[in-house]
């Protein structure tokens, strides 16, 4: 295993950071260096979802830390771990309690890792929060100093940069607006609430109300191919997703007063339409120019946000609350 601690004799070191990306499909973990760049032969992913058991997903995360800490460049020293993970977490005892990974509740994963890769700080935060720091770093919320970050995928998650600093948020769940309550929308969600975005706007959601007014596709994939051929429960899902995502935009906004929303996650990618419906839906608060100037743009990072805002954790520590 290569010294992680120090520089090695002789070369002209770059520090880089292992970026640990949790969510409710899968694991991925990649070196990133000090200027948001993703190494792409170090980059690493092994499945994690709602069947697999404790044990899985340990294994899971060794695998792919493991191989990405092999991937270390002789000229370069590691300088730290960023963990972004989906919610909610513990931030104070590095645990994880992922609502769409049963498996693990108030897991020790920042312990986890570090045993993996000892001698190096380990950060954890919610994936909401790691992507938005992304955005801002080096994404569609450059410039901007008052930012929602949302991840639109297996689940909805989010982050707020105000002020050009990660909210300070006592367990590390600030930002989470995949469980604030859209209205005009009932949907159950597993947290407790009804008419939560992700219960409503999520991919496996959207696609399971499009199921129930007749589509016969099973996946996002199916849901965008038949957006894309006009089908017309396809378009109605599609846009019962952007308003919802739209409202909670301009309800966040209202509150925040953002610059950005900046928005990511492998169901963001359904449609442009999406951002459409989005965008239609915030520009419905005509009275509050406040929130109509807020733009609700995608992520400049396709696949590679999240572990950007991770790596983000350890290379950018001044944004971090």
């Amino acid at each position: 295993m290569p010294d992680v601690r120090a520089p090695y004799a002789g070369f002209v070191t770059r520090p880089l950071a292992i970026a640990v990306d949790l969510g409710g499909t899968k694991v991925e973990a990649a070196l990133v260096d000090d200027l948001g760049s993703v190494l792409p032969a170090s980059r690493h992913r092994r499945p994690t979802g709602p069947t697999a058991t404790s044990a899985e997903l340990e294994q899971a995360v060794r695998d792919v830390v493991l191989a990405t800490l092999a991937a270390l460049p002789d000229d370069a020293i590691l300088v730290g771990v960023g963990i972004g993970a989906a919610g909610p977490i513990g931030v104070a005892d590095g645990t994880v309690s992922p609502l769409n990974v049963p498996a693990w509740r108030d897991y020790p994963l920042a312990d986890l890792v570090s045993g993996l890769v000892p001698g190096v700080p380990v950060v954890l935060r919610i994936d909401g929060v790691c992507i938005t720091l992304a955005e801002h770093w080096i994404g569609a919320g450059r410039g901007a100093h008052n930012l929602l970050g949302m991840i639109v995928s297996t689940g909805v998650g989010g982050g707020l940069v105000l002020g050009d600093r990660a909210v300070p948020s006592p367990t590390g769940n600030g930002g989470h607006i995949g469980h604030i309550e859209i209205a005009g929308f009932e949907d159950p969600c597993p947290c407790g609430g009804r008419g939560c975005l992700e219960a409503v706007a999520s991919g496996p959601r959207t696609v399971a109300w499009a199921r129930t007014q007749g589509f016969e596709g099973t996946t996002g994939e199916d849901l965008a191919a038949a957006h894309a051929a006009g089908d017309p429960v396809a378009l109605a899902a599609v846009e019962r997703a952007g308003t919802a995502i739209g409202r909670a935009a301009a309800s966040a906004s209202s509150l925040l007063d953002l610059d950005v929303v900046a928005i990511g996650g492998g169901f963001s990618r359904v449609s442009p339409a999406l951002f459409e419906h989005a965008r239609a839906a915030l520009a419905e608060r005509v009275a509050f120019g406040f929130v109509t100037r807020t733009r609700i743009e995608p992520s400049a990072l396709s696949d590679e946000g999240p572990l950007v805002g991770a790596a983000a954790l350890v290379h950018r520590p001044e944004l971090v609350a």
